[in-house]
């Protein structure tokens, strides 16, 4: 019988590490509970989803409005949530009225969140 020569195995390489990144991961301000504006501003979530009638009320008397998912802010870190300019205010909140809690592919939800000072923010929560 002869011998068979047994191959010489190949050192096991050790895959690359992975990337590190300091990216957040998103979280809507209704699950944290805090929203965080632009200016780096803190809102604490107070109450909701609202009513559509008191959702209308403050879309046009809250200090501030947000509908966004919200942006990234590199330097700072974190997420934050931009305001609607007063006057897109009541006509966005004119748009998605229909869609309101509906079931459908596309709903809304209202939030009010407050922050120290005792003002008030309108947050439109998107499930799509």
């Amino acid at each position: 019988m002869s011998k068979k020569k047994r191959k010489q195995s190949e050192p096991i390489e050790e895959p690359a590490p992975s990337p590190t990144y300091d990216y957040v991961p998103y979280v809507s301000p209704v699950s944290a509970r805090t929203l965080l504006d632009a200016d780096g501003g803190r809102w604490q979530l107070a109450r909701g989803p609202l009513d559509p009638r008191r959702a209308k009320r403050l879309a046009v008397s809250a200090h501030a409005m947000s509908m966004s998912d919200g942006e990234y802010d590199e330097d700072r870190n974190h997420w934050y949530h931009p305001f609607l300019p007063e006057a897109d205010r009541l006509p966005t909140w004119l748009e998605i009225k229909p869609l309101y809690g509906s079931d459908g592919m596309l709903s809304y939800e209202a939030y009010e969140f407050t922050d120290e000072d005792g003002r008030v923010l309108l947050y439109i929560q998107t499930y799509c």
